[in-house]
């Protein structure tokens, strides 16, 4: 079968073309690729190329196609696997194998017949074997999509801990009902994060969310809401902390004075971090979520609370393949709703281009539909083209309170011009 593939040959030489992929063998699995979202991880590797350690040194001769936020249907199944999947079955993956033969390898870096960019793949057995093949039985594919990064926002909620004095045993999770705070908390990966805290099965009982910019502030009000929350038995509070003259002791005052159990931080910025450090209450758990690119990043941590106070601080990097199924259930279930971190929508035709720039255009996540021809588009401008397509996607995204959503995506997978 013929596919089409975004592929990787080196640093920066991304190439959209058509091949032939190989017969399925007993052990593997043939698929469509219905939707792939583009991840600063897949810059990461289209900027390092063969440098990248989870890419192969020898990309130049052999192309690995790029992409690890994936969903799509199962079209063949090899012997081996038929007791367990079907064709027509609709799957979402998790890329982090942990594979014997290179604990690095990943749908996405690795391999030349699998990636999150392309119209169909042959799927290995390691995927299998890994049980990293997961059954999605959500409407709309881009919330599949999607999970791979809620994973991760996931992973990190499970990844904190706290501590008793006297009793050398780490309690993994949030503090049920205690204080939380997400600074820099409003961007995608952001939203994600609120939308799990009220609505996951271990929730805070006060979430505060900063960031200093009031329309990204406003956005993240209206979509996740306070009233929401509450109803949840959640207090959300959005905070500008560009604006108290003392925003530490203000935010301080908002968690009764005594700081804050669960302090997340969504921007690798020193004085993000030194704020989160500030932040904590006795026995608190900083996580820095945002993966930052220099590699010599660092900030100002206070000793003297970690050793009278038991501070102490985590670091996450993705979620698991249980995080994982996680996510799948509860968007299945309609408790979270990822739509919240995607703001613009393109074809296959716009990974390369979309990749390769991706830290340099604004707004959240940027969803890839493998199967049509499309520039890439902010969901807010669908509305003021020409195409009448485009228009009518606007109408649908309007209607849903200017999210994505799956009427959207029904209507454009009909209507959308194919590639």
């Amino acid at each position: 079968m013929k596919t089409k593939a975004c592929r990787l040959y080196g640093k920066k030489d991304l190439r959209l073309e058509e091949f032939e992929l190989p017969a399925i063998k007993d052990d593997e699995i043939l698929a469509k690729i219905v939707s792939d979202s583009v991840c600063m991880s897949s810059y990461k590797a289209a900027i390092q190329g063969e440098d990248h350690k989870r890419v192969p040194n020898d990309i130049a001769e052999n192309p690995i196609i790029i992409g690890h936020e994936f969903c799509g249907e199962i079209v063949e199944v090899g012997a081996k696997w038929q007791d367990k999947f079907k064709a027509g079955q609709k799957f979402s993956i998790q890329p982090a194998l942990n594979a014997e033969f290179n604990p690095y390898a990943a749908p996405g870096y690795s391999f030349q017949t699998i990636g999150g960019a392309a119209t169909y793949i042959v799927i290995p057995s390691v995927v299998m074997e890994k049980d990293c093949l997961l059954n999605y039985n959500g409407d709309a594919f881009f919330y599949g999509s999607l999970s791979e990064p809620m994973s991760c926002i996931i992973g990190a909620f499970h990844a904190n801990y706290h501590t008793k004095y006297g009793v050398y045993e780490h309690f993994m999770g949030i503090t049920e009902g205690g204080k939380m705070a997400i600074l820099a908390g409003v961007g995608p990966m952001g939203l994600g994060a609120i939308d799990y805290a009220i609505h996951c099965d271990r929730k805070p009982g006060l979430l505060v969310v900063t960031d200093i910019d009031d329309a990204r502030l406003a956005r993240a009000a209206s979509i996740l809401t306070v009233e929401e929350a509450a109803k949840n038995g959640v207090k959300l509070v959005y905070v500008n902390t560009s604006k108290p003259e003392n925003d530490n002791e203000y935010l301080k005052s908002l968690a009764n004075g005594e700081g804050f159990d669960d302090v997340f931080v969504f921007a690798p910025v020193k004085p993000v971090v030194e704020q989160a450090d500030k932040l904590l209450a006795k026995d608190g758990c900083l996580n820095f979520f945002a993966g930052p690119t220099n590699t010599e990043f660092s900030a100002s941590l206070n000793f003297y609370n970690v050793h009278y106070s038991m501070t102490h601080i985590v670091g996450t990097s993705g979620g698991n393949t249980d995080d994982m199924k996680e996510c799948l259930a509860m968007v299945a279930e309609g408790k979270i709703d990822p739509a919240v971190m995607v703001t613009h929508i393109g074809g296959l035709n716009a990974t390369a281009e979309t990749t390769l720039n991706l830290p340099t255009i604004p707004g959240g996540k940027k969803l890839i539909y493998n199967h049509i021809d499309m520039p890439l588009t902010a969901i807010e401008d669908l509305a003021k083209s020409d195409d009448p397509v485009f228009k009518k996607l606007g109408e649908i995204v309007a209607a849903n309170n200017g999210l994505w959503c799956a009427e959207a995506e029904k209507y454009l997978l009909e209507n959308g011009k194919r590639i």
